[in-house]
Formats: C-alpha cells, sequence, structure tokens
C-alpha cells in the first residue's frame, strides 16, 4: 500500500530530526540558559517544511538526503531565529507561537534576541561542517554559506521583514509579490536549491528547482494568510486574525479571500509543471498539494 503524503511527511520529518540531532547544540557551557532559550523555540514542534524540502529536492536528484542535513539544519535555524525576532513587541507582538509562549514571554525580549542571534550564527557554524561528505565539493559547500546568507540578510528575509513593516496604503500586488519572494519564499527557494548547489549539478536541474521554490514560496505565503483570516487558535497554533487587525497588506486584502483561494490554484498549477524537467518529481509535487491544502 503506498504512503500518504503526510505520512511521507511525518517520515522524513523524523528523519531530518533523528540526523539533526548530532549537530544541534544542545547545551551552551558559556551560558547555559542561553541554550535553554535556543532549544525551546527550535524544538517547539514546527512543520520542518524547509528540511523536508531539502530532503525531497535530493531525492529528486538521486542523491543521498543524509549529506544535506547540515545545509538543512542551518537553514531551520536561521527560520527560527526569524521567528524568534517576528515575535517581538517591536515587531508583530506575538504571545503565542505553535501553541506555545513565545521566547520573549517565556525568557524576556533581551534573551529572546540574543536565543535568535545564536541561532543565527551557529547556523552558518553548522553549514560549514564535514566538508568532502557525499560528494560535496568545497565549492559547492562555500556556494551554499554565500546562498544562505543572501536568502537571509539583506537581499532576502531581512528586507522582506523591512518591507512588511512599511504597510504601504495602496494594495500594489506588485510590491506584495516583491515582499514575499523576500520574506518567505527566499528561504523556501534556497531550502528548494540545496542539493542542487553542493553538487553543482547541470543548470536545468538547478533552474527547475529554482523556479518549484519560487512557486511554492509564494504559494506557502497565500495560503498562510488565507489561514490567518479562516483558522482557528486551536489549528494555526497563533492569533488568528492578527494581519487584518494590523492592516497590514496580504494577499487577502489584495486580491479577496476567493482571489486568494484560486491565485493558490495557479501557483500550485505552476509549481507542478516546472517539476517535469526533474528526475524523480513526485514527492516534490506530493509536497506543493499538500501546501496548498493544509489548514495550519
Amino acid at each position: 500500500m503506498s504512503r500518504t503524503i503526510p505520512e511521507q511527511l511525518t517520515e522524513l520529518k523524523n528523519f531530518f530530526e533523528q540526523k539533526a540531532e548530532k549537530l544541534f547544540p544542545s547545551v551552551v557551557p558559556e551560558a547555559p540558559v542561553l541554550g535553554d532559550a535556543m532549544a525551546y523555540s527550535y524544538h517547539a514542534g514546527g512543520k520542518r517544511i524547509r528540511p523536508i524540502l531539502s530532503i525531497a529536492a535530493a531525492k529528486a536528484l538521486g542523491k543521498d538526503p543524509e549529506t544535506i542535513i547540515p545545509a538543512a539544519l542551518a537553514i531551520e535555524m536561521v527560520h527560527t531565529y526569524s521567528l524568534i525576532h517576528d515575535d517581538l513587541p517591536a515587531m508583530d507582538n506575538d504571545d503565542l507561537r505553535r501553541g506555545k509562549p513565545t521566547s520573549h514571554i517565556k525568557y524576556g525580549e533581551a534573551l529572546a534576541i540574543l536565543a535568535g542571534d545564536g541561532l543565527l550564527t551557529e547556523a552558518f557554524r553548522v553549514a560549514a561542517e564535514e566538508t568532502g561528505r557525499g560528494g560535496i565539493s568545497p565549492g559547492g559547500q562555500l556556494h551554499f554559506i554565500k546562498k544562505l546568507s543572501e536568502s537571509a540578510g539583506i537581499r532576502g528575509m531581512v528586507a522582506g521583514q523591512v518591507m512588511d513593516m512599511e504597510h504601504p496604503e495602496s494594495k500594489d500586488a506588485d510590491f506584495l509579490k516583491q515582499l514575499h519572494l523576500r520574506k518567505t519564499g527566499a528561504m523556501i527557494q534556497l531550502s528548494c536549491l540545496v542539493p542542487a548547489i553542493l553538487w553543482e549539478t547541470p543548470e536545468k536541474l538547478y533552474r527547475a528547482l529554482e523556479d518549484y521554490g519560487e512557486k511554492i514560496g509564494l504559494l506557502f505565503q497565500v495560503t498562510d494568510d488565507i489561514l490567518d483570516e479562516t483558522a482557528t487558535l486551536a489549528e494555526l497554533g497563533k492569533t488568528p486574525g492578527k494581519d487584518r487587525e494590523q492592516h497590514k497588506l496580504t494577499y487577502l486584502s489584495v486580491y479577496g479571500l476567493n482571489g486568494a483561494r484560486k491565485l493558490a490554484d495557479s501557483l500550485l498549477k505552476d509549481a507542478l509543471m516546472v517539476l517535469t524537467n526533474l528526475p524523480n518529481p513526485e514527492l516534490l509535487a506530493g509536497i506543493a498539494r499538500f501546501i496548498r491544502e493544509r489548514n495550519h
């Protein structure tokens, strides 16, 4: 009997957690409370969609998934840091994340900021681990570290966060797209590109994963905006309706609920189309459908 996509995602998540546990810092001897705060947010029960995408992309290219675990962990650590900072009173001011008190509620603002800083900087140490694993060249690993800094920093996620804080009054669809290509999409796209970067694969395969990553990065955000308006607190694990209350520019504010759903369907169709250029695209296709249909 074939396994469902949720079952496969659970298997991939468990595979990642088991392998990454050996690399994630279990303690910080110099500052134990900092280690506690870092681990609190990292182990708070996320979907791990980014490392799952990296593993699935490796499978799509016929590569050994275990060899990309350091890179996938680095991405997840950067993602976790961004959530800690995003929840701060100076940003989104959220009390709940994944159904639990946010870092600054549990540890205070100062330690929450430092926990985010610790995760960000430790991510680059992890990304530099074990050069030469599974045929990965030093050049491929250096390229990944460069792309990680670009995707997470002033050319990607951080720039997107600044754009998100601007709250433009006009309902500008192009501004919204550029915002989320950076804030959410850049790190999701990088997750899909991990094996192509590390193994320096041919241009055609790289571009297929790049295009797929862009489409599902946007799809993930469109779905997030829909769920913020339609899901419950129990389903989301965080306060629903906050985007509307804060008058944020979202896909619902620009397109309306029905328009946002149509856009999500279009992005899914485009993502599935580019996968035809990959040797083993089935798992990535299933993940794209899962992102469109998710309820949390």
